[in-house]
């Protein structure tokens, strides 16, 4: 009987489901379903779905945004943000949606304790609070003490209402390099105050303890991202889990408000906790006083929620597609209540990818060290060795991690290997890993991957002869470099809306990164030249192997002009590129058109440029 394979179709078919929230009394899990971004509600033991927001749309929770929604504590009705601005309030059985607050850019809304309030986000600087009475006073900004921060993610109340915290920092920094956690009275009434972080710490995510006592919140002090818990207002400072079993981070770059990779236990004695072994997942139980770590389950998880016997996240791994799950922490009895990809996959070859390492070379005065990644071996491959896609992940400050991935699973259900590399400056593993990327952006990243090939083919993980890499936004541009400055390695390239010109991108990105390049390339103007030296535009007349370039009209990240340059560049030194822009799509596809059609012409330029005459 012929096996079955993954279709384009069933990649593009299926929905995002995130960020799930129990409502107050634990019966109902609301998440924002997409495409389309909408509020939908599920029983927690299972049972129908009901869409409850129609317009507006719900904000996108996209890598740069999230926490889109929090419930009124009475449980029947929810405050979300709109997908074009404004904050909403709608009831959980659905029906029109009441302005709250108007305003372009507001997020992160987070009701208050006794249901009156709701604090947000405005312009991704300011904290504010406004009522919800139809006729209540205007908002009141919590965070406007100049200068004030430049940006401010995910605000969290206290217990009693009197206060909120929230997570801030300062250009040119980026949240991952450093961050405060602050805290100011709910009624603007005196100057916030720091409680944890610096320029030299990133923090995020503050949450206090059921009973107020404690603030709970990530830190990288001990060199690792972690759960760390202290006193309200700082003092006492510790991590929750001293020695983690090797290589353990708790949570992710804030790349967006709303990540929640640690819940509350609802007595306060413990905590649930997201743990990234090694680009791996897994939940655990870890107690507050520290005496006892138990295992809830393995897998990427994220967005926890934990109401009274109910823990709520989002789930997923290499062999299982992308669900959201109701766990009983004390009997391990779990219920999947949404799910997002279609069905079929699990018919499939799925196969769990295995941990690699190999040596990195030194750069620019960095040593040589040890770097890791993930290899997905087919169960069925094209050839032995198989033909090897080296899927590079964006960021760069970033990492690919063993999650549910249609694209990967794709691609290796028909016959090809996929190494994705964790290049020194990916994270998940440690501060100095990810710090080792400052200034070195297009060297180190390039290097490494480089390395990871050469590794590849001496070790049988991949053909040498058919090894391409493939990465999207700062992946793309470590394609592009790969092409140009190791030319002997690849057989071909895919380049999704990737990085070309440098000095044009640090001249229109997005407000979030518009600093970014200060960090990992270098200030200007002092550093100019490494900019035109590492942008792939000035190096495209070197790439000789066929290249395919994908990329958005819409995309306000990357200029879609980037991509025509190279293209006309690698045209006109005589070069194989295609090169096919996608109408209203921006950094990264959001119609299911686009991404059946992305993975078909994939499919297509490989079988075409690398898979010919050598099978």
């Amino acid at each position: 009987m012929r096996r079955r394979l993954i279709t384009a179709a069933m990649c593009a078919g299926g929905r995002s489901v995130a960020e799930p929230r129990l409502s107050p009394d634990g019966s109902v899990v609301a998440f924002v379903a997409g495409p389309g971004s909408r509020l939908a509600v599920v029983p927690s033991e299972g049972g129908p779905e009901l869409v409850v927001t129609s317009e507006p749309l719900v904000a996108s929770v996209a890598a740069y945004a999230g926490g889109a929604f929090d419930w009124v504590p009475g449980g029947d009705s929810l405050v979300y943000a709109g997908a074009e601005g404004g904050l909403y309030h709608v009831a959980a059985s659905g029906g029109p949606s009441r302005v709250v607050a108007e305003g372009e850019a507001v997020a992160s809304p987070a009701v208050s304790p006794d249901g009156t309030r709701v604090a947000y986000v405005v312009d991704g600087r300011h904290v504010a609070v406004a009522s919800l009475a139809e006729d209540g006073p205007w908002p009141v900004r919590l965070s406007t003490v100049a200068p004030g921060p430049d940006f401010a993610f995910d605000p969290a109340w206290s217990p009693d209402g009197s206060r909120v915290a929230w997570m801030e920092w300062d250009v040119p920094q980026m949240p991952w390099d450093g961050a405060r956690i602050v805290s100011a009275p709910a009624d603007g009434g005196a100057a916030p105050v720091v409680v944890a972080g610096s320029e030299d710490v990133a923090v995020s995510q503050p949450r206090f303890s059921p009973d107020g006592s404690l603030l709970a919140f990530l830190s990288d002090a001990a060199g690792w991202s972690s759960v760390w818990v202290a006193a309200p207002d700082g003092t006492g400072p510790r991590a929750l889990i001293e020695k983690p079993p090797g290589p353990a981070e708790h949570g992710d770059p804030s790349w967006g408000p709303g990540q929640r990779t640690f819940a509350w236990a609802p007595d306060g004695s413990a905590l649930a906790v997201c743990q990234n072994e090694s680009g791996f997942g897994r939940l655990l139980l870890a107690t507050l006083d520290g005496a006892a770590r138990r295992e809830l389950g393995t897998g990427v998880h994220g967005g926890l929620s934990w109401i009274g016997d109910r823990l709520a996240a989002v789930r997923s791994g290499p062999r299982m597609p992308t669900r959201i799950v109701v766990l009983d922490p004390v009997t391990g009895g779990e219920t999947v209540v949404a799910r997002g990809p279609v069905g079929g996959f699990e018919e499939a070859d799925l196969v769990e990818p295995e941990l690699v390492e190999w040596e990195g070379p030194a750069v620019d005065g960095l040593d040589a060290g040890r770097v890791h990644g993930r290899l997905y071996r087919p169960s069925r491959p094209l050839s032995d060795p198989p033909p090897l896609l080296v899927w590079i992940h964006g960021g760069p400050t970033g990492q690919m991690q063993a999650g549910f991935n249609a694209r990967v699973a794709f691609f290796v259900d028909r016959g090809w290997a996929v190494l994705a590399p964790d290049y020194r400056g990916s994270t998940g593993w440690g501060r100095s890993y990810a710090q080792a990327l400052q200034g070195r952006w297009g060297e180190l990243d390039v290097a490494d991957t480089a390395a990871g090939m050469r590794a590849a083919a001496d070790r049988g993980w991949g053909d040498p002869r058919r090894m391409v890499p493939i990465g999207g936004s700062a992946g793309g541009f470590t394609v592009l470099l790969l092409l140009a400055l190791h030319p002997d390695l690849s057989a071909a390239g895919v380049d999704l809306y990737g990085v070309a010109d440098l000095l044009e991108l640090d001249e229109t990105t997005h407000r979030f990164e518009a600093h970014y390049l200060h960090g990992v390339v270098g200030p200007l103007p002092a550093t100019v030249d490494r900019y035109r030296e590492r942008s792939p535009v000035n190096l495209a007349d070197r790439i000789r192997a066929p290249l395919l370039i994908l990329q958005g009209s819409a995309d306000k990240v990357v200029p879609p002009a980037q991509s025509a340059a190279v293209a006309a560049a690698v045209r006109a030194q005589g070069g194989v590129v295609e090169h096919h822009v996608y109408e209203d799509e921006g950094h990264g596809w959001s119609r299911p058109e686009t991404v059946a059609d992305e993975l078909g012409r994939i499919e297509s330029f490989l079988r075409r440029h690398v898979l010919r005459w050598r099978v």
